[in-house]
């Protein structure tokens, strides 16, 4: 759909289609949606609606009346709606969105049981271990699903493992797990996840939009350039690993989406990551070191407009080279 939208705009604006024949254009080339496809979006999204309101009117039903059930009566209602949900994803194997719903539903119920458990029981068990718990028991489930917002979900719930472990337990590996180990391990999941994501597009076996690439990118982003600033906030000049694996990540980054899967949203990514980078560095030495002056903020201003500036028209170029 993306891809036919470019192609009719770049004809539009070499005049190959008139300005009084773009209506019969659009119409002829599918973009816009028919009452048959407004009705199915509209199914798919009750559908899905009424799915997670299920999941969640599950919790709240156990919750409110907390003080009146017993128990056994809280999990029973619980692992009653846990098998009823398997049992119409297993029901609707040929209806792909039913069983994604029902799949989905379950993942979140999983959920539920387990935070009943931990306050039926209170097992002191440490929070990272609830999620742990809980990716673990629904792994199946995602793989069977094959569902990009199924996998999303479950690799949300395995950041939330890492790094409320690394942030409660430091972690095993030495100088590189200081005080920065949660987004250590942070990096190390959301890259391997994308490295494994985009080999699953590459192959064609899984993913064909790019939203969850993006977003496992940013999974990937976010934690490396944060381990730059916090190392750039550090008053004493350190050896870091992480002065290596920033310009390789970078390196990689381009090297993929610019040449191997073109995709303009992940460079965009690595030139926010730079400026933010950049930026904290002149706000170290400029204005946390040196004597506070209006002059400082204002070039240091300056240098961030014209960092974006130059990133823009970079990027627009890079669009043309590429993408028309």
């Amino acid at each position: 759909m993306a891809s036919s939208r470019r192609e009719l705009v770049s004809l539009i604006k070499q005049g190959v289609i008139p300005p009084e024949q773009v209506t019969r254009a659009i119409e002829t080339a599918g973009l816009r949606p028919s009452p048959r496809d407004w009705a199915i979006f509209v199914d798919r999204l009750l559908l899905w609606l009424g799915g997670l309101a299920l999941a969640f009117a599950v919790l709240f039903f156990i919750a409110y009346n907390w003080v009146e059930m017993g128990r056994w009566l809280r999990f029973g209602v619980v692992q009653a709606a846990v098998l009823l949900a398997v049992g119409i994803a297993v029901w609707a194997k040929t209806r792909l969105t039913l069983q994604r719903v029902a799949l989905t539903s379950a993942t979140l119920l999983v959920g539920v049981l387990l935070a009943l458990f931990g306050q039926v029981y209170q097992t002191g068990a440490d929070p990272w271990q609830l999620f742990f718990t809980w990716a673990l028991l629904t792994l199946l489930w995602v793989w069977v699903a094959r569902f990009e917002l199924l996998w999303i979900l479950w690799l949300g719930l395995l950041n939330l493992a890492v790094g409320l472990y690394f942030r409660t337990w430091g972690g095993p590996f030495g100088a590189l797990a200081n005080s920065d180990a949660a987004l250590w391990g942070l990096l190390g999941v959301n890259t391997l996840a994308l490295i494994f994501w985009e080999w699953g597009a590459y192959s064609g076996r899984w993913g064909e939009g790019r939203w969850a690439a993006r977003l496992l990118s940013a999974g990937s982003g976010v934690p490396i350039t944060l381990l730059f600033m916090s190392l750039i906030a550090e008053m004493q000049p350190m050896w870091s690993s992480v002065l290596v694996i920033y310009p390789l990540w970078l390196a990689a980054l381009y090297t993929v989406y610019r040449h191997w899967l073109p995709d303009l949203f992940m460079i965009a990514g690595g030139c926010v990551s730079v400026i933010a980078v950049v930026t904290w560095l002149l706000a170290r030495y400029w204005l946390w070191e040196g004597e506070w002056q209006a002059g400082s903020l204002l070039l240091m201003t300056i240098v961030v407009l014209a960092m974006g500036t130059g990133a823009v028209v970079w990027l627009k170029r890079l669009h043309r080279e590429t993408w028309q």
